[in-house]
């Protein structure tokens, strides 16, 4: 029986784009917070952007292939910001401040409908829910979470810039397994991606997972449309997920 569901966050409590002029913008405020810490950017933000967009994809495929997240002084001096030559002592004290601004102010950012009324219906269920987010920044998870009024909700909150690692790995889903003390069988997971939800989930072994659809990181799974990889559910909306979970549990 499910006792408990969690999420992800990027593209599922959340939808993210990035409208023109918003990746200059980022990279102007980039440069003048690194100046307040007396650290000179030598570029145009018309420049900058571009190298960071270049910088991250590189570090995401890193990530992506290793399936671990690096410290935040190593990402920003080793990959987003390689090309100045900081340290990653030099940029030890601003690193997480980074993080949280590549997370939270780089893309425009809106929540997903419905969400507050889908986190009720499933706590009057009964239901414990949660978080696991690959995401570089450890303190952008619980912002976004107080400001959508779902902090006091989530019974844990797993990521991989506390964790140092990344989904899909198992080892992740462990950890909120040990968190919750609840076995596999006992847990759901709802994610917009194949590569990293649904894989994460079938590798954990988890009684089911959900895939909300988000054409925006259809990218990341090009190749796995037509393989073997599926969810046990596909959604358009959050307000699905109770009905779904209802369903399952009369089943078991």
């Amino acid at each position: 029986m499910i006792q408990a569901v969690l999420f992800d966050l990027g593209g599922t409590l959340h939808v993210s784009d990035s409208p023109q002029g918003r990746s200059v913008w980022f990279a102007r405020r980039l440069i003048d917070r690194l100046a307040d810490y007396g650290l000179s950017l030598e570029i145009t933000p018309e420049a900058l952007a571009p190298l960071l967009y270049h910088n991250s994809e590189v570090y995401k495929e890193y990530s992506e292939r290793t399936l671990r997240e690096l410290p935040p002084d190593i990402i920003w001096s080793q990959f987003f910001l390689r090309d100045f030559g900081f340290t990653a002592e030099q940029l030890a004290p601003m690193a997480e401040e980074l993080s949280f601004l590549y997370d939270y102010e780089r893309p425009r950012v809106m929540r997903r409908p419905h969400l507050r009324e889908t986190m009720d219906a499933l706590k009057a269920m009964g239901l414990r829910l949660g978080v696991i987010s690959n995401i570089i920044s450890t303190s952008v998870v619980p912002h976004f979470l107080q400001e959508y009024g779902l902090a006091q909700d989530m019974e844990c909150v797993i990521l991989s810039s506390t964790t140092g690692i990344r989904k899909p790995d198992a080892g992740i889903f462990r950890v909120a397994e040990e968190t919750m003390h609840l076995p596999p069988e006992a847990l759901a997971y709802v994610g917009d991606t194949l590569s990293r939800d649904v894989q994460g989930v079938r590798n954990a072994g988890w009684q089911c997972v959900i895939q909300i659809r988000n054409p925006g990181v259809a990218h990341r799974d090009r190749g796995l449309e037509g393989s073997d990889l599926a969810p046990d559910y596909r959604i358009d909306d959050l307000a699905e997920i109770p009905g779904i979970l209802a369903g399952l549990n009369q089943k078991i």
